[in-house]
Order: structure tokens, then C-alpha cells, then sequence
């Protein structure tokens, strides 16, 4: 077997076979404080399922940044693709891209990933209750309109926390949904900081009012009850109570905790310290990444994917949080710690799936692959 000892630089770097460029076609104001960016569909169509996301990779102020932003459109219904982004306060990536980015500027991404997702079948007669928070509708809007099209016996019940009328990502696209699909997909919305002309739900969206609407709107005629949670951690942690009360299965339910803004926020925290203490030898590692095979050394307090880089590894990356799984690896050989995998399914974990993001060498003779 053949080793590269790789030593590019950034400049020297080839880009792998994850990476494509997008064209920017149009720019939305949502909000005044979200943008829906829409690229141009490439050659061949950008294939991608509702609820996945996209990693950019783009150049602000001298220095390349990466973040994740959920597709907020329908492959089945929706021509071009499309994220949405809400401004940070002091989020270097979300302001650039609410404030700079304009029609006709090319962006490099990373391939759509992401297991927040469903298959569709017409004869399916299930009920989707959907849950987000701010911009937490961004995957959940996508993932809607294709179960409308693709499933005219489903119902859709989507209930959206925001803070005020004028904050209401998506408001006129899902008035429209309601009067196109008036049996089929209904909205309750709940606002925390609503005006006096509010008739609506006055609040946060707590386990109390999620237990009311689960009494209301839950169609028992419906052959599956399946649930799709996004937004905030608080948010989805009451609806997982709420549920749990009524005795919902834990398969019935999806959580996407990698929303649009958890990369910026990240940047705002604290580096997550893993339990225990991490491992003190300096570990060799072997990558194996499109087809060519790497090794390099990985010191104490780092992750794999920082070494990797270190050494002008181009590993795929986006969050450097645990959640998104852009830099997920199969270990074929040795021992990780993992600081986080919330963003891998049990079935991942039983695989052997790491996130290099946050793994730690703990034995030798470590072999990733990532493809």
C-alpha cells in the first residue's frame, strides 16, 4: 500500500469530488432580518432531498469560513434550490450573506447532506405534525410542499413559533399553501411578542400549548403520526416532553438540531470539553479520501479533522460542532473519543461512523475512510 505524506498548502489543495460551484439566480428578503438565496440550477441538476442542507464555503474578510444552511425548497416542486439565512447578531458568515451577496456571484458548496429527510409514497394516508422555531422552518417548509404534492391522502399540521408578525419567515408562501391545499395542510402559528391585532397564539412555544395542539389537531384516522421538529433546543426539547406524555414511539419522531444559525452561534461559545480526560499521546492516523490514502500524526487536544487540516488535508468540514456530519468517516481500525455525536443515528454509530470534527485518537492503528 501506497502512503502520501501530505504537506500542500491551501493554494496547492485539489478539491474533491464533494464539492460543486452555484450561481447565484436571486435574492430574497424575507424578514429584515432573513435572505432566501436561490443559486441556478447546474449541469447536471443539483440532486438533493426536502430537509438536507448546504455547506458554503466562502472568503470574508481574508479568511475562508464554512457554514450550513438547510435547503428550504422541494426538489419535487421548487426549480432552483434555495437556502435561507437569519441574521446573527455578530455572525461574521450570516450578516456577509444578508448584506453582500448579490444575482450573478458563484459560491463554492459541499454536496446537500443531511438524514432529516422522508420517503414518499401517494398512497400513504399518514399525518405529519411539523414543529419549528424561527428559522427552523427552513428544512420543515421543504419538506411540506413535497409531501403535499407527493401525497394528496397525508395531512400536514405545522405549528411555528416566532417572535412577531413581521418575523414570520415564509408567511406569504404558506398562506398560499393553506388556500391550495385548505384540506389537507393547516398552520397554527404562536407568537411570543405579538401585537395588540394578534388573533392568533400568544406565547412560547412550551409543553403545555404543544400537549394542546397534539389534543386538537392529531387526525387518529391517520394510518402513521409522524413528527419533524426544528429549531431552537429549548423548542424541541418541550415537544420531546409533550410527546413522551403521550406515549409517542421514538422512531415517530425527527429532530434536525443543526438549523441554519447553529453554526454562528457556535462562534459565540465555548469550545465543548469532552467528559473524561482526552487522550495524551501523539496518534497516527490513515484517511482514506477519494480514492487516495493519508497519514499524519494527531497531538494531544486535537481533533482529527484539525490535524488532517493542519497537515493540507482537504477533509471535508462544516460546523466543527458534532452536528451537521459533513466530515463523517467510517473507522475501520482502532479507537476514537468523540466529544459529540448527536448528529449520528444509532444505526450510524452501530456502523462505525465517526464525526473527525470531534474525535480524538484512543488506540493505534487508526484507519477513516471518507467517501
Amino acid at each position: 500500500m501506497v502512503f502520501s505524506l501530505f504537506k500542500k498548502n491551501k493554494e496547492e489543495k485539489k478539491k474533491g469530488s464533494q464539492y460543486l460551484s452555484l450561481k447565484v439566480r436571486e435574492v430574497v428578503k424575507e424578514t429584515s432580518e432573513a435572505v432566501t438565496i436561490y443559486f441556478e440550477q447546474p449541469e447536471p441538476y443539483l440532486e438533493y432531498k426536502p430537509g438536507q442542507f448546504l455547506t458554503l464555503i466562502l472568503e470574508v474578510e481574508g479568511k475562508e469560513e464554512r457554514r450550513s444552511y438547510s435547503l428550504c425548497t422541494s426538489p419535487y416542486v421548487d426549480p432552483h434550490p434555495g437556502i435561507t439565512i437569519k441574521r446573527i447578531e455578530g455572525g461574521v458568515v450570516s450578516n456577509f450573506l444578508n448584506d453582500k451577496i448579490r444575482p450573478g456571484k458563484t459560491i463554492e458548496v459541499m454536496k446537500p447532506m443531511g438524514h432529516f429527510t422522508i420517503d414518499f409514497h401517494s398512497k400513504n394516508k399518514n399525518h405529519f405534525v411539523m414543529v419549528a422555531g424561527g428559522s427552523g422552518i427552513t428544512p420543515v417548509l421543504g419538506i411540506t410542499k413535497s409531501i403535499l404534492v407527493n401525497e394528496p391522502k397525508s395531512k400536514v399540521t405545522l405549528v411555528y413559533c416566532n417572535r412577531s408578525e413581521d418575523q414570520i419567515i415564509f408567511n406569504d408562501q404558506l398562506e398560499e399553501l393553506e388556500a391550495k391545499y385548505e384540506d389537507t395542510f393547516e398552520v397554527v402559528h404562536t407568537l411570543s411578542r405579538p401585537s395588540d391585532q394578534w388573533s392568533g397564539y400568544r406565547g412560547r412555544l412550551d409543553e403545555e400549548m404543544i400537549e394542546m395542539v397534539l389534543k386538537e389537531k392529531v387526525h387518529p384516522e391517520a394510518e402513521e403520526v409522524k413528527y419533524f421538529l426544528c429549531g431552537p433546543e429549548g423548542l424541541m426539547h418541550a415537544t420531546i416532553e409533550a410527546l413522551q406524555k403521550f406515549d409517542v414511539p421514538h422512531e415517530a419522531i425527527h429532530r434536525e438540531s443543526f438549523y441554519t444559525s447553529s453554526s454562528e452561534e457556535a462562534e459565540k461559545t465555548e469550545p465543548h470539553e469532552a467528559e473524561g480526560d482526552q487522550p495524551e499521546l501523539t496518534r497516527e492516523v490513515e484517511v482514506e479520501l477519494d480514492g487516495d490514502t493519508f497519514q499524519f500524526e494527531v497531538s494531544p487536544g486535537k481533533t482529527i479533522l484539525e490535524a488532517g487540516l493542519d497537515e493540507g488535508l482537504d477533509m471535508p468540514y462544516s460546523c466543527q460542532s458534532g452536528l451537521c456530519t459533513a466530515c463523517r468517516g467510517k473507522l475501520t481500525s482502532g479507537e476514537v473519543q468523540m466529544d459529540e455525536d448527536a448528529g449520528l443515528s444509532e444505526n450510524e454509530k452501530k456502523d462505525g461512523y465517526i464525526l473527525c470534527c470531534v474525535s480524538h485518537p484512543k488506540s493505534g492503528d487508526i484507519k477513516i475512510n471518507i467517501g
